[in-house]
């Protein structure tokens, strides 16, 4: 008899008594927890039955018999029966047999049946049951059943009734495997049940009736096994056990690809396994899943896999276990390659976002991290830190109005994709059907979904949206109450009615279907449709996103009978794949030698570019390198320059030279021999080869005596392709090698390209006519791709119809708007002179020859002036003059006091080459702080530095005052004087109330004209910041206004911008101040076709006058009528063009830019420096003078009375003789 048992502390030592007799007492009266606890036990299984505690005696039996601890009290007490004695050490009754068991289970049952027991035993049950709680809390929290011989937690077998599981073994099918499969339902610890595992994978692995083992697994019925083993209601180690079966059948058949297909369909049983209550089995269910993940290839992960979860996630599961597909889907989204998560968002994110919505917290709150992790994967600037009110848009319809709002006041200009718009497409849907949007929500709608639509590229990403989208715009057109709303709806129903028709145009859209994968692959997998869909699957994916490199690496895993028709079979399942895409894999006889066939993925930083596309370069063929600002063109170039692309091949197999515009501060003083000899891959070669090289491109020999810093753009261009010749370069890649070159240049540039057929080139142009001239292919960048086209740029916008804007000017994707000029002060007419110079010369310093000589013109605010010219004939010497740059050694430069200029040179990265480390908010508000425009304080004609200027402050003069003659301290104020000004002056050593007013003519006679215009200038910016707040979000707007994203401007610094983005602050920072004349040397240099277009439609419609030096005939053809020509250093010619109105998309010109172009028609053609139309005033006639009009005016009338009918009524004025 073993020993009674006494709990020493705790509570339950408290609740519990020592004398023996507390298990026999009475249940009515009874105060203890056992008591009650006892009841309780009597009340579930009859009261005869008390004695078995928590258990039922035959699994105690079990367990006690599965600890061999029989004869111990210590062991049995830590296992099953020891309940009992913890209550109070009654020595419970021996072991019975199995069949005594049963015998009493149907005496128990027939008890419980009885209508008296009935009554007894409902009778106070809600007390009886919360007192069992009770006390079993306590007898919890002390002891623990734990397996003496092991440190695993073995749960125990549940209280089930074991006719139901008999029941449900009894249904399997019978299969070799059925009598291992029976053992389960007798196992007493987990090392029986990992034996009867073994034996079963045994079986498999044994049979010979099957080639494929894993086809067994279908054969003998595993997937219902598990079901069985996986019962809620069986013990368990039951339970349990099917786990382990699982993870054995994977470890052992799992060796090959594509076995993981095998069990990937019982991913849903380890999920199941993590709801239980036994630790042990979440344990082993997540080994489980860990296993099946492991099993899996990269790209079956979002594939296959990912697919699974959703479905998994979408169904009635607990949510313990929906939690564990989460975190499953979490190591998906860092483990798969990007570009096939894309693939999944259309399916993925109204699935977490149902998720992320749920009732229960812990769900809903792991899924709010999936889907903000999933989203964070995304590459388009335009919503980078728009996601957060995405995603909770998203899960809450009450946030569509703000959402609608900060998607408004984005400036669209990313490419658009199908997952962009798997985010975008339900908030705009429920935007457009929500009974309470109001009509300026709809209206910002529909623009959105114009926007969004106009920048899909390929069609085929809009298809699964246009069923939403199209019925929700025409409910728009048809009710919306506002003309404006419905008219915009309409542009927007077009869009989307054109992307619908592409569906049944019969082109292949970039994709292919499974059916097209099955069917390549089909012959050979065709009697096993399981395995042929999972592949069909893999393949489509990665064909795609045109992996070849990753499907091969797959295929190669595959089993076939011998390597040589492995490889045989690979190659031709690629190549057909290729076939589908266009992607050229093999030169044909006709198209020339191959020099370069590579497959590579580009980046820059974490945005990517490329991803796994194709260059191939033929021998002589010259390529356009078309795509969109920051596709990355330039980049691409780059890298294969740098040797950094993969796949490309070395510098010894392939010479490349990249001719760009990026000459070294450094390199300025050097002169041209010396800057071509400091190239390494030039060391050694002779002074003589270079000489000869610069004179073939037209340096003669007194521009070969220059330094590198002291040529104009153009001729620093020539310069570069100098270098590149001696380079003796088998690829040219050229960066816009025409910005620069004047009309004979560029011509130069076309036919030394032709004539050396042996070059390959790769050319980065916005000069369509120059791409049209000279290129044998158009290589363009489409969703990541580069994509080929035989021809040039007119064959290739035949067959790409969008590829248009390369040809005409638009602002349909860049919009730019300036701000308005403003009032000029004592200026009422458009054009009257407002600057202008007279009789100017002006040389460098240390050259013979002046830059320019005796050169006299004038600019008005209606002016829309060219100035043309060949490189080096002073055309930005000449604005460099007008605009207060330079400072004229002869002739003289004025402009009105109060006029503003907005001045963007030729090399527009030195107005922000020394703040690189500021964003553009930051750098205009650095430029602007004071009241003055900064940029214009370090202008020549502002300094006050040289000995002879600091000597001209210490001038002293008189002003007839009477208080003698004093010298100058600063200009303090200013006001009307007639047609002109007077100045404030404080005097030296004077105080401010003995200041004086002094005329500008008295102040320019004396020599102060530099500090009479540095104090115009003052006044001038001062008067056009008064309009301006300079605050971050104002600087913002202004950004906007000229195409920069509001994002870009407020956190990127400006060394990490390009060219094109740069040049968007400097136009920004020109027009901030609101100028009356906009300056602009070689405009066109850095801006893609979107950009030029939208600056091209800006300056359209600005009202202010404009100049500009352009090689590009194209945009100055389109805007600028009045010509000056600048050959020699002298302006030879002036003209008036009639403007090309097609160039621009809308075939025509708005309003304001008619106006203009007219009131310039206006202006006489002459070389007068004070171009002003002066209106005469009108003479006052004497009595006389009166009498002889009205004499003339009567003859005249009766002379037409006696003409013959139908001759015209004389008209009369008062400017008639």
């Amino acid at each position: 008899m073993p020993p009674k048992l006494q709990p020493t502390s705790g509570a339950f030592a408290s609740e519990a008594s020592s004398d023996e007799g507390l298990a026999n007492q009475k249940h009515k009266g009874s105060k203890s927890n056992f008591s009650r606890y006892n009841q309780y036990n009597q009340n579930s299984q009859s009261n005869q039955y008390a004695q078995y505690g928590q258990y039922n005696q035959y699994n105690q039996h079990n367990s006690f018999y599965q600890n061999q601890a029989f004869n111990s009290a210590t062991n049995y007490n830590s296992y099953g029966t020891s309940l009992g004695y913890q209550a109070g050490g009654v020595r419970q009754a021996p072991p019975q047999s199995y069949q005594a068991y049963l015998q009493q289970q149907q005496a128990a049952q027939q008890q419980l049946n009885s209508p008296v027991s009935n009554n007894k035993n409902k009778k106070n049950d809600k007390k009886k049951r919360s007192n069992n709680q009770k006390y079993q809390n306590k007898i919890d929290l002390n002891y623990s059943s734990s397996e003496p011989n092991s440190n695993l937690n073995s749960p125990n077998p549940s209280t089930v009734s074991l006719t139901s599981l008999n029941n449900s073994f009894a249904k399997l099918e019978f299969s070799p495997i059925s009598q291992s499969i029976n053992e389960f339902k007798t196992v007493k610890s987990l090392t029986e049940v990992r034996k009867i595992s073994n034996d079963v994978v045994e079986k498999f692995i044994n049979n010979d009736t099957s080639s494929n083992k894993l086809n067994l697994i279908n054969t003998w019925d595993v997937e219902n096994i598990l079901k069985t083993l996986s019962k809620n209601k069986n013990p368990a180690l039951v339970r349990e056990s099917a786990i382990i079966l699982l993870q054995t059948l994977i470890k052992k058949l799992s060796s090959t690809t594509p076995n993981e297909l095998y069990f990937l369909k019982f991913l849903q049983y380890p999920l199941d396994s993590l709801a239980d209550k036994e630790n042990s089995i979440k344990r082993s269910a997540q080994t489980t899943l860990d296993l099946i993940y492991n099993l899996l290839p990269i790209q079956t992960l979002s594939s296959v896999l990912l697919p699974i979860l959703l479905k998994y996630l979408s169904s009635s599961a607990k949510w313990n276990s929906k939690i564990g597909a989460l975190k499953l889907v979490n190591k998906i989204i860092t483990d798969s390659p990007v570009d096939l998560l894309e693939f999944q968002f259309y399916d993925t994110i109204p699935v977490l976002t149902d998720v992320m919505t749920d009732f229960k917290p812990e769900l809903a709150k792991e899924g709010l991290k999936t889907i903000t992790n999933f989203i964070s994967i995304l590459d388009n600037l335009d919503l980078k830190n728009r996601y957060e009110i995405i995603i909770e848009t998203l899960g809450n319809p009450k946030k569509v109005p703000d959402c609608i709002m900060t998607l408004s006041s984005i400036t669209f200009v990313a490419e658009v994709t199908e997952p962009t718009l798997s985010l975008l497409v339900p908030i705009v849907y429920k935007s457009l059907n929500l009974s309470g949007s109001s009509q300026e929500q709809l209206r910002k709608t529909v623009v959105i979904t114009e926007n969004l639509t106009r920048l899909v590229n390929n069609k085929r990403e809009i298809e699964k949206f246009i069923p939403l989208l199209l019925p929700s715009i025409k409910k728009v057109v048809d009710t919306a109450s506002l003309p404006e709303v419905r008219e915009l709806a309409s542009k927007a129903l077009k869009v989307i009615q054109d992307a619908d028709n592409e569906k049944s145009d019969n082109k292949f859209h970039g994709v292919i279907g499974i059916e097209q994968t099955s069917e390549i692959i089909q012959n050979r997998f065709k009697t096993n449709s399981n395995l042929l869909s999972y592949l069909s699957t893999i393949i489509m994916f990665d064909a795609n996103v045109n992996d070849w490199q990753r499907l091969q690496t797959y295929l190669e895993d595959l089993v076939f009978n011998s390597e040589e028709s492995k490889k045989q079979y690979i190659n031709s399942i690629i190549y057909k794949l290729r076939e589908i895409f266009h992607v050229p894999v093999k030169s044909s006889g006709d198209d020339g030698i191959e020099i370069v066939n590579s497959d590579f993925s580009l980046a820059y930083g974490s945005r990517m570019l490329l991803n796994k596309t194709n260059l191939r370069l033929l021998k002589g063929h010259r390529y356009g390198l078309c795509g969109r600002n920051g596709a990355g063109k330039s980049t691409l170039m780059r890298s294969i320059a740098n040797g950094q692309l993969e796949g490309f091949p070395s510098k010894e197999e392939l010479r490349t030279c990249f001719v760009e515009h990026k000459l070294q501060g450094s390199e300025a003083d050097l002169d041209l021999a010396s800057f071509i000899a400091q190239d390494e891959e030039l060391e050694g070669i002779s002074k003589e080869a270079i000489a000869s090289a610069l004179a073939d491109v037209g340096f003669d020999e007194e521009r070969r005596a220059q330094n590198v810093g002291s040529l104009s753009g153009g001729w620093k261009m020539k310069l570069e392709l100098a270098r590149a010749m001696l380079m003796k370069a088998d690829v040219l890649l050229l960066d816009e090698p025409t910005n620069h070159l004047d009309v004979g240049n560029v011509k130069w540039l076309e036919d030394y390209l032709k004539d050396h057929t042996e070059i390959t080139s790769l050319i980065v142009s916005h000069d369509s006519g120059f791409l049209d001239s000279i290129c044998t292919d158009i290589i363009h960048y489409e969703n990541k791709k580069l994509i080929y086209y035989k021809g040039n740029l007119s064959e290739f916008v035949k067959v790409k119809p969008e590829g248009k804007s390369y040809y005409t000017l638009s602002d349909s994707n860049v919009k730019m708007a300036f701000p308005p000029p403003g009032i000029l002060t004592g200026v009422k007419s458009n054009t009257r002179a407002v600057a202008k110079m007279t009789d100017v010369t002006f040389s460098y310093p240390g050259s013979v020859k002046p830059s320019l000589k005796n050169v006299s013109c004038a600019l008005s605010l209606s002016s829309r002036v060219a100035i043309l010219g060949p490189n080096g004939a002073g055309k930005s010497t000449l604005i460099k003059l007008l605009t207060g740059e330079l400072v004229p050694q002869e002739g003289k430069v004025e402009k009105h006091p109060n006029l503003r200029i907005g001045y963007i040179a030729q090399h527009a990265l030195q107005h922000v080459e020394q703040h690189k480390e500021k964003t553009a908010n930051q750098y205009l508000q650095w430029r602007y702080r004071f009241g003055d425009d900064r940029e214009v304080l370090l202008k020549e004609s502002r300094k006050i530095g040289s000995n002879e200027e600091k000597k001209m402050m210490e001038h002293e003069f008189e002003i007839d005052d009477g208080k003698g003659k004093r010298a100058i301290e600063a200009i303090v104020g200013r006001q009307k004087l007639k047609k002109t000004f007077q100045y404030e002056i404080k005097w030296k050593f004077w105080l401010p109330r003995y200041n004086s007013w002094v005329s500008r003519e008295k102040l320019i006679e004396e020599g102060f004209n530099k500090l009479v215009q540095k104090f115009d200038d003052h006044e001038a910016s001062r008067e056009g910041l008064g309009y301006r707040d300079l605050t971050p979000s104002v600087i913002r707007k202004h950004f906007e206004d000229v195409g920069l994203d509001g994002e870009i401007a407020d956190h990127t610094p400006l060394g990490s911008l390009s060219g094109g983005q740069l040049v968007k602050v400097v136009i920004a920072g020109a027009m901030w101040n609101n100028p009356h004349l906009l300056v602009l040397d070689e405009p066109t240099n850095y801006l893609d076709r979107d950009s030029l277009g939208g600056l091209a439609v800006a300056i359209r419609d600005w009202s202010g006058g404009v100049v500009m030096i352009s090689h590009n005939n194209e945009f100055v053809g389109a805007l600028c009528p009045e010509q000056w020509i600048v050959e020699n250093g002298t302006l030879v010619n002036k003209s008036i063009e009639i403007i090309d109105e097609n160039r621009f998309e809308d075939g025509g010109h708005g309003n304001l830019a008619n106006r203009v172009i007219q009131a310039k028609k206006t202006i006489e053609n002459d070389d007068s420096p004070a171009n002003i139309k002066v209106k005469k005033k009108k003479k006052k006639l004497t009595r006389n003078e009166k009498k002889a009009r009205e004499e003339f005016r009567r003859l005249k009338y009766i002379e037409w009375l006696s003409s013959p009918k139908g001759t015209p009524k004389p008209v009369y004025s008062d400017d008639e003789d």
